[in-house]
């Protein structure tokens, strides 16, 4: 990247993540933010640029609302803009697209601009399986789920708490989250869409959420019982994990342009005061 003016970019990416080692780079394995730095480094000419996004997905899920963002000359965008999105789904492998580029407004930051991110988790309990055409996005529950049940126990955990029961702990990482929404409504018969939004997610937070209102929702534990495990405040070897194809990005969402760089910093420092008090 050469000393003259960036451009800052907003991309709009979705992706299937069937086949993909999650979003982040890594040596040897395939991963959305590798195929994307490959085909901007390979359209616009350039040394490999590098995405900020806007959350991490791990390994086998997918995004339909994913953003990011890329800082490249602005010789470069001026030269090749109108033609970029289309040159990129000329070289994208067809697991991964991106549906809008255009140069972000002023302080855009697509991770620390955010207001939240939001999550869908579809599960099926037909009692044949899932449908075919389906299996790498919906999960197969084996037991008849209630809707109510489930959505009884979710709005107990609503609201700003400490998720570490809920939560893969990282080192420096703060696991207090507000959870902004978690409710389930049938998508069609026998498939039921869990979502799951909140201003930010720590590792593993929502397919344990889902995974411990499906043990409410087929009668294996009471309704109180995510709750419970909540306060506890340590792992429960008894929240199971769901995989991961049944979850998928579905949006992330910005205050207004004259905001951004406002949230941007306040989410900074938010992120440092964690940190110091870890």
């Amino acid at each position: 990247m050469t000393d003259e003016t960036l451009t800052r970019l907003r991309l709009d990416i979705s992706y299937d993540g069937t086949d993909f080692s999650g979003w982040a780079e890594q040596p040897g394995r395939r991963t959305v933010q590798g195929e994307l730095q490959a085909a901007l480094a390979r359209v616009l000419r350039i040394p490999t640029p590098q995405l900020t996004v806007a959350g991490r997905t791990d390994a086998g899920v997918h995004a339909r609302g994913q953003v990011a963002h890329v800082d490249v000359p602005a010789s470069v965008w001026e030269a090749e803009g109108e033609r970029l999105l289309r040159r990129l789904a000329g070289v994208l492998p067809l697991d991964v697209r991106v549906t809008a580029v255009a140069p972000a407004p002023p302080g855009f930051d697509a991770r620390f601009s955010a207001l939240f991110r939001r999550y869908v988790y579809r599960v099926s309990d037909a009692p044949g399986g899932v449908d075919p055409l389906r299996r790498h996005e919906v999960l197969w529950h084996r037991r008849p789920l209630d809707v109510d049940r489930m959505n009884e126990a979710a709005a107990a955990l609503l609201g700003e708490h400490d998720f570490a029961a809920y939560c893969r702990k990282r080192e420096g990482a703060s696991t207090v989250r507000e959870l902004q929404r978690l409710e389930w409504r049938r998508e069609s018969e026998h498939v039921y869409a869990a979502t799951v939004q909140a201003d930010a997610f720590c590792h593993n937070m929502v397919r344990a959420l889902v995974g411990a209102l499906l043990a409410v929702g087929d009668g294996r534990r009471p309704p109180e019982w995510p709750a419970q495990v909540l306060r506890a405040g340590v792992r429960d070897s008894a929240v199971h994990v769901v995989p991961p194809h049944g979850l998928t990005l579905e949006e992330v969402r910005y205050p207004a342009d004259e905001e951004l760089a406002a949230r941007a910093a306040a989410t900074r420092r938010f992120r440092v005061l964690e940190r110091a008090a870890e």
